[in-house]
């Protein structure tokens, strides 16, 4: 009987039926981008605001001050006395009644100079001049509360983790398409509760559950894009990760039109519930239901799939089995239980986590330089085009491995390059930098695609989100590890990236090739990949004894 792979080959590997899924999918990535990278935004420091004086808003009615009044009557004592402070942080430590004089209104603490104004830190009586337009105005997230900005993002991260081992799991057990549908169902809910947060605790509960959804939609559509086209048509997931740039290019046109951060959460996170339609359009996965020894639903499918790509399956196809390997729950001992599932286990979570530190390292290092941040955002995304482009046309002729290994040296290299570059050059500074990011998206993007074709199918998506999960690890050190480090040089950051990506690229290069072969199905098909090419690099002829239809 012929394997799932020739009969897939037989309906068409990349006929019209993968190419509409594919197209449908792929706007989950653009989708995912704008919650990754939202809080850019959503997180924005507003640029004029100050600390009320106790008594300032009666006052401000009984003399019809204009708010611009008020904060000159606030701030400018502080700016003449104290020039130190903005009044952004600190206020008089005073307050104003009925016997303040609209006028001179500090003319009734007169015994004091200006130079011996008292000063309180300020807790919680800030005025902003956009009150909305950022979740830094909405919850007083500034001076001493500041570090909850950040918190907020550690907490999203943080909610891709638990996605990436619960939902990864589910998809497993309870099949792609299904976690798929109910994780947009999920985000778009969370999205909408998230925008109408009351409190910043309600805020961050809903932010977690967004992660843990947003999570699930990214992992699930990349796994059953990847598991219904043939071997030689994988290299598709890296066109998934060019409509994640395409997001990360969009998402400065949707902040610049709207201007609060309400509505710019909204208009990224409401069409999570298009995405529901997929019900009717999107199959489940044809390879999960032979695992799961649903070969009739599997088989009507692969009928399904040839109808529409024009093709022609034999009628003597009945049923599907498998004959090697009995359907299990995974777990994490699966993945590290034989020796080159162990080392391919082990070294795509260290690429996991290096890929996302430096990458997200890289992209706050460059965003602290000021300037437009809308102009600054696109053109980080922009960076991020040529990346796929060099990895479609490398990545078929050359293999995985070799353009795995070279992406994350040359990213090392260009961190240690970068940071040793006289400042009074900046333009060469810049230029070596975005050579980094160039090369650290490449690894970033064949990492996903590097990992899907190293696990079988009983163990695929829990494997994926299992080693992904130290990408949402690197994404919550990322932050604490640039500000802190760059406080005592302002380089150290980029050594520390330096020597994380050059090793990546080392370890590697130990890893199996896996262009032009057929996705493993059972652990045993992983444990012979490296015996697959001869030492000249050659395939060598594997025969599939495992899944059978």
């Amino acid at each position: 009987m012929p394997s799932f792979d020739e009969v897939l080959k037989e309906a068409g590997e990349f006929g019209r039926f993968q190419k509409r899924v594919f197209f449908l999918l792929c706007q989950t990535g653009v989708v995912f981008s704008f919650l990754f990278a939202s809080v850019v935004f959503l997180g924005r420091a507003p640029e004029n605001y100050w600390c009320r004086i106790p008594g300032a808003v009666e006052l401000s009615e009984r003399c019809g001050w204009t708010l611009e009044e008020e904060q000159n009557f606030t701030v400018l004592p502080l700016r003449l006395g104290n020039g130190s402070s903005s009044g952004k942080c600190k206020r008089l430590d005073i307050v104003w009644d009925a016997s303040v004089s609209c006028a001179s209104p500090l003319a009734h603490y007169g015994n004091l100079s200006m130079g011996n104004l008292p000063l309180t830190p300020c807790h919680d009586n800030w005025v902003y001049k956009q009150p909305h337009s950022s979740v830094v105005s909405e919850y007083n997230l500034v001076c001493g509360n500041a570090w909850m900005l950040d918190l907020s993002q550690a907490i999203l991260n943080l909610g891709f983790l638990a996605g990436a081992f619960t939902l990864g799991y589910a998809a497993d057990r309870y099949g792609r398409i299904l976690i798929y549908l109910l994780s947009c169902l999920g985000v778009g809910i969370c999205g909408i509760i998230v925008a109408f947060a009351p409190n910043f605790t309600v805020f961050l509960i809903f932010r977690f559950l967004q992660g843990v959804f947003g999570k699930g939609t990214w992992m699930t559509c990349y796994v059953i894009v990847t598991e219904i086209v043939g071997s030689d048509q994988r290299i598709i997931g890296i066109v998934i990760q060019i409509f994640f740039t395409l997001g990360i290019i969009i998402l400065p046109g949707i902040a610049y039109l709207i201007p609060t951060w309400q509505g710019i959460q909204l208009a990224i996170s409401l069409p999570n519930f298009l995405f529901l339609l997929y019900y009717w359009v999107v199959p489940e996965s044809p390879r999960w239901l032979l695992t799961r020894k649903k070969g009739e639903k599997a088989l009507k499918i692969m009928h399904d799939i040839a109808k529409h790509n024009g093709k022609y399956l034999s009628p003597h196809y009945s049923e599907i089995t498998i004959s090697n390997e009995e359907v299990s729950n995974p777990s994490f001992l699966d993945l590290v239980r034989t020796p080159q599932m162990r080392r391919n286990t082990l070294i795509l979570m260290y690429a996991w986590f290096t890929s996302a530190l430096t990458y997200q390292g890289l992209v706050m290092r460059l965003g602290i330089v000021g300037g437009n941040l809308y102009l600054a955002f696109f053109i980080s995304g922009a960076v991020e085009l040529p990346a796929a482009l060099l990895i479609l046309v490398t990545i078929d002729r050359i293999g995985r491995r070799l353009p795995f290994g070279i992406s994350n040296i040359v990213a090392g290299i260009a961190c240690l390059t970068t940071a040793f570059l006289p400042e009074d050059i900046p333009w060469l500074k810049t230029t070596v930098a975005t050579l980094g990011r160039l090369a650290i998206t490449m690894a970033f993007e064949i990492v996903y695609l590097v990992n899907i074709e190293l696990y079988p199918t009983t163990l695929r998506n829990f494997g994926v989100s299992l080693c992904s999960s130290l990408c949402d690890l690197g994404g919550i050190i990322a932050p604490f590890l640039l500000f802190r480090l760059a406080a005592i040089w302002l380089e150290l950051p980029l050594i520390i990236f330096s020597i994380l990506a050059a090793v990546c690229g080392f370890l590697v290069l130990l890893l199996p090739e896996t262009k032009g072969i057929s996705l493993p199905e059972t652990v045993e098909d992983v444990e012979h990949l490296s015996s697959h090419f001869g030492k000249c690099g050659k395939k060598r002829k594997r025969q599939d004894t495992n899944s059978y239809i």
